[in-house]
């Protein structure tokens, strides 16, 4: 039997340096973050930043939740709802029109911890939640710049495979990658292990 290599089923991947990591997220994804990892009752009265907001896939279904959703990225991939381009790394309080409450993104993969670090360190949000390969949580580097000095609130697993394709959004397609919100919670020290339900 041959060995499946599509770009959404192999676990490892290698993005070019310059490349802008285009790999869609599913509606269903987000949903599962706010219906089983959020406090879903308070969020209507939240504001949310998706700074790699792509076309718009995860702003969309944010928008269901969140009073309201500013959408930016670092290209603009032609979707209407991209309020601006603008390079989430190099956005500072001090020149922003906006104090969101919360800030969720599926980060590229390479910079998800300049994400994560940019984040809590500059912009200091009330929550801070980021999709990533599972694999995120491994490693002594991350261990010891991110998790150690700010612990997550809260790592939910997901039981179902989450597809992501480049450059196209594929919901129904298969991976072999697993996937997991890690959130962070102002305030919060101890981290929780969960598990987000099947909801595919």
């Amino acid at each position: 039997m041959s060995q499946n290599r599509s770009h959404a089923v192999m676990n490892q991947r290698h993005e070019a340096h310059d490349s802008l990591d285009d790999f869609p997220t599913p509606s269903w994804a987000v949903r599962a973050l706010c219906e089983h990892v959020l406090p879903t009752k308070v969020l209507k009265s939240l504001f949310c930043w998706e700074p790699a907001c792509n076309r718009g896939y995860m702003v969309r279904p944010l928008r269901e939740y969140f009073g309201s959703v500013l959408a930016t990225d670092i290209h603009n991939y032609g979707w209407d709802g991209q309020e601006r381009v603008a390079d989430f790394l190099f956005e500072r309080p001090e020149i922003a029109i906006h104090n969101p409450d919360a800030i969720i993104t599926n980060p590229p993969f390479r910079l998800a911890a300049q994400f994560a670090l940019h984040a809590l360190n500059v912009w200091k949000p009330d929550i801070l939640a980021l999709l990533v390969r599972t694999n995120f949580l491994e490693g002594k580097d991350r261990f010891e710049t991110l998790f150690t000095p700010h612990p997550p609130m809260k790592v939910a697993q997901f039981v179902e495979r989450v597809p992501m394709v480049r450059g196209r959004y594929a919901p129904e397609a298969s991976t072999a990658t697993s996937y997991a919100w890690i959130v962070w919670k102002r305030g919060a020290r101890d981290t929780k292990f969960c598990w987000i339900p099947p909801c595919r």
